[in-house]
């Protein structure tokens, strides 16, 4: 009898955290499934991302420098090779590894030229925009200066508008993917951070509901009196 009791308590129980839980479960399932149609290689835009040229090592020069240094890297640039100085909290600034000049920050035209080559798809540039750190688009996920090129394919090429480097690829299918991403971890926001008490709270209603449910798997059911013939 006690059994019973429980069982029909679970039943009812199960019955309202289904109610509870039923449209963050339709999200997970919905936005899971969209995110793994398509690999994630063409999501990121590795199909349409050009291979960085190589560069030839001989004659380079390094830049005059004074003071602290945390990181020099070596960059294929359009231009030639670049030389890109980081010191602490200071902008990073971009050498010619030919001369060793300092080349300033990236023009329009600099970032068209950077952005188109280092873009293989079909498309053409459509628009070209720059962007504070302060008013970095959603999209880039960085808060640097940049320069935002937009192709007719729906690609928008991210460059940084200090070092010239490009800095995102962000296609169609990955600002949609991005969206799903959002749905899924319940932070349409920031939609990076997955630790917040609204998924906890539902996830744990999911769990509670889906190990209900399986305990009444065991239910026993009585079986239906046959009709006299």
């Amino acid at each position: 009898m006690a059994r019973r009791l429980w069982m029909q308590r679970f039943a009812r129980w199960h019955i309202w955290l289904g109610w509870l839980v039923a449209v963050p479960m339709l999200l997970w399932v919905a936005s899971g499934l969209f995110m793994v149609i398509k690999p994630i290689d063409e999501v990121r835009g590795e199909n349409v991302r050009a291979r960085a040229a190589s560069m030839e090592a001989t004659g380079l020069v390094l830049p005059r420098l004074s003071g602290p240094v945390d990181a020099v890297a070596l960059v294929s640039e359009p231009a030639g090779p670049t030389w890109i100085v980081r010191s602490g909290t200071a902008e990073p600034h971009r050498y010619s590894a030919r001369d060793g000049r300092d080349l300033g920050t990236v023009s329009a035209a600099e970032a068209r030229t950077i952005a188109a080559a280092a873009y293989a798809g079909p498309g053409r540039i459509e628009a070209l925009r720059r962007f504070t750190a302060d008013t970095s688009p959603l999209d880039l996920r960085k808060a640097r200066p940049s320069w935002q090129a937009k192709f007719s394919d729906g690609t928008h090429v991210y460059v940084d508008a200090g070092t010239g480097e490009v800095l995102a690829f962000r296609t169609r299918f990955w600002r949609a993917y991005d969206l799903m991403w959002g749905l899924h971890i319940m932070d349409l926001q920031t939609r990076e951070d997955p630790h917040h008490p609204i998924l906890i709270l539902f996830a744990a209603l999911a769990l509670a509901g889906s190990v209900i449910g399986t305990v009444l798997l065991f239910r026993r059911r009585r079986s239906p009196v046959r009709a006299a013939r």
